[in-house]
């Protein structure tokens, strides 16, 4: 049996109800309406529609998103990608185009953090067309 690498692809004809969990990397160009859970990397290709949360390692998101997203390292919104809902990551990054509706919460996560490192939100600019909102929980 050969050994598998690369990521594993669900393409843009493809309809899942129900609840995914992958190991490694998954690339998702179709239609979900679940749960997504992961310790690996999720990218949402520019066809996908995801209905559900979403918790993973990381992710990249190009399509839509309709749902709740918890990521451990970093979460990047693409130029025109759609997310409503809320995030939590210790990175983000918001590309100029992309479409932001929800609270998100930029977190310290994994190993002790050093008395100067400090979670980071990366925003390209000028994003008049997104639409932020930036909520912060005590």
């Amino acid at each position: 049996m050969a050994e598998h690498s690369g990521k594993d692809i669900l393409s843009s004809d493809v309809e899942i109800k129900g609840s995914i969990k992958f190991q490694k990397e998954l690339l998702i160009d179709g239609k979900v309406e679940g749960e997504i859970n992961s310790d690996g990397v999720l990218t949402i290709g520019e066809n996908a529609d995801i209905r559900g949360e979403i918790k993973t390692k990381s992710i990249t998101v190009f399509g839509k998103v309709h749902g709740n997203i918890t990521v451990a390292e970093r979460c990047e919104l693409k130029q025109r990608c759609t997310l409503q809902g809320d995030l939590k990551a210790a990175r983000l990054v918001i590309e100029e185009g992309a479409t932001f509706i929800g609270k998100s919460e930029v977190t310290s996560t994994g190993a002790k953090p050093s008395a100067n490192s400090r979670p980071e939100i990366v925003r390209d600019e000028p994003a008049a067309p997104a639409q932020v909102a930036f909520g912060s929980r005590s």
